[in-house]
């Protein structure tokens, strides 16, 4: 199994900052845990390999609550370190309006997620 789904990459330190646990596990990937949300990560044999695009059928982007805009700040700062890229920078808090506080995040296989701070709107 790729690691990135299991153990390491952007995703399990991702999730595990947002406070998500490993719930359960399996040859193909790991199911992490927050309160009432509960994501999948895997990446079998019948997975087709290549870069994502949002453009395609399937996910566009995930979003989820990041904290205190001082959490997000931090955790945006070190996203970099962990495979993460900034999107829209140029506007970045507010790159979904003027009242969202968030951050649009790339991994390298082109997946995004929108981080939103608490107290902000979520970005359409």
């Amino acid at each position: 199994m790729d690691d990135a789904i299991c153990d390491e990459g952007p995703w399990p330190w991702l999730l595990q900052r947002l406070g998500y646990t490993v719930d359960s596990t399996w040859e193909t990937g790991r199911g992490w845990i927050n309160g009432d949300a509960y994501i999948v990560l895997e990446s079998g044999t019948d997975h087709v390999r290549g870069r994502h695009h949002r453009l395609r059928s399937g996910l566009n982007h995930l979003a989820l609550w990041a904290g205190t805009r001082d959490e997000l700040d931090t955790l945006v700062a070190d996203a970099v370190q962990h495979g993460w890229t900034l999107m829209f920078a140029d506007r970045h808090p507010h790159a979904g309006g003027p009242d969202t506080y968030a951050a649009y995040l790339e991994d390298a296989a082109g997946f995004e997620v929108e981080l939103v701070a608490e107290g902000a709107d979520l970005a359409t």
